[in-house]
C-alpha cells in the first residue's frame, strides 16, 4: 500500500481511536503518524506518556528546519507499538503548541516522505491521522498524496450535516491540486443512519463501519490492555481488506492507458 488518510469534519467522531485501532490490527508493517496540528494523543493517552525523552513529528519538524535532517533521525522518533518486533511503529504528534508552527510547512515534505515508505526495505504502509480539518495548518499535501482518504463520520444527522460540507471542500481541493479521483471514502463509526442511506445522501462509497465499542474505545484512548477478540478490534483488522482491494482499484484506473478508456469494471 502507501499512505492511507483518516481526517474528520468536526467534532470528535473517534479519527485517533479508529486510526489506533487499526495500526494495532494491520498485517503489513505499518507507520502511524500523528499529523493533526491540534496535537498527537497515543502518546499521553494509549502508552501513559511513558517515554525516555522528546520524540515525535515535532522534533522531527525542528531537526529538518534546522539541518534537513529527516532521512537521517526519522527510524529514531518512532516508537514501538509491538516491541521488539518493529511491525507497527507510531510516529507521536505535537504536544507543544509550539511545535505546530514548525511543522505546517513541512506537510509537503512529510507527504514526499511518507510515500517513498512502501518502497524501503523492508516497506511499510503509512496510516496518517489527519485529525479535524477545521483547525490553523492543516496538512491537505498529506491528504493529496494518500492513496486512500477516509473521512471519518457518525452515521446521526447533527454530524452528517459537517461531513457533507467537508465532502465537497475535499472533492474541490482535489479538483483544484488535480487529484486523481477515486481516493475519497467514509468511514463511518458507531450506530446510526444504514450505510446504503448514508452514502446515497453524501453521494460518496462508504468502506466500512466500526461498531459503537466504548470499552476498547477508553483502553485506547486511556491505555490498558487490548483485547483482539472485542467489536471494534475484529472489525478494525477486517478494514485492511478492503482498503486494499480500494488501492489496487485505484492503481489499475492510474496504470491503465489513457487512449483506451477507463474499464467500467474499475
Amino acid at each position: 500500500m502507501a499512505i492511507i488518510a483518516l481526517v474528520s469534519a468536526k467534532g470528535s467522531p473517534g479519527v485517533t481511536t479508529s486510526a489506533l485501532a487499526c495500526a494495532l490490527t494491520w498485517h503489513r508493517r505499518l507507520v502511524l503518524a500523528e499529523c493533526d496540528p491540534a496535537g498527537g494523543s497515543v502518546l499521553a493517552g494509549y502508552l501513559g506518556g511513558a517515554l525516555d525523552g522528546p520524540r515525535g513529528i515535532g522534533e522531527l519538524a525542528v531537526g529538518e528546519l534546522r539541518d534537513g535532517s529527516l532521512e537521517t533521525t526519522f527510524w529514531s522518533q518512532l516508537v514501538d507499538l509491538d516491541a521488539p518486533r518493529r511491525e507497527r511503529l507510531l510516529l507521536p504528534g505535537v504536544v507543544d503548541p509550539a511545535q505546530a508552527g514548525s511543522v505546517a510547512p513541512l506537510w509537503q515534505r512529510f507527504a514526499d516522505f511518507f510515500g517513498g515508505l512502501e518502497h524501503g526495505d523492508p516497506p511499510y504502509d503509512v496510516l496518517v491521522d489527519c485529525g479535524r480539518l477545521h483547525v490553523v495548518g492543516p496538512p491537505w499535501p498529506i491528504l493529496r498524496a494518500a492513496s486512500v482518504v477516509l473521512l471519518v463520520s457518525r452515521a446521526r444527522l447533527p454530524e452528517l450535516s459537517g461531513t457533507r460540507a467537508m465532502v465537497r471542500t475535499i472533492e474541490r481541493d482535489f479538483a483544484e491540486h488535480r487529484v486523481p479521483p477515486g481516493s475519497l471514502r467514509l468511514l463511518l463509526v458507531g450506530d446510526g443512519h444504514g450505510s446504503g442511506e448514508v452514502s446515497k445522501a453524501l453521494r460518496l462509497p462508504v468502506v466500512a463501519r466500526l461498531p459503537h465499542d466504548p470499552r476498547t474505545a477508553d483502553v485506547l484512548s486511556l491505555g490498558g490492555t487490548v483485547r483482539a477478540g472485542r467489536p471494534l478490534m475484529r472489525a478494525a483488522g477486517a478494514l485492511e481488506v478492503p482498503v486494499g482491494a480500494l488501492l489496487e482499484r485505484r492503481r489499475a484506473r492510474l496504470a491503465w492507458p489513457v487512449s483506451q478508456g477507463v474499464p467500467d469494471a474499475l
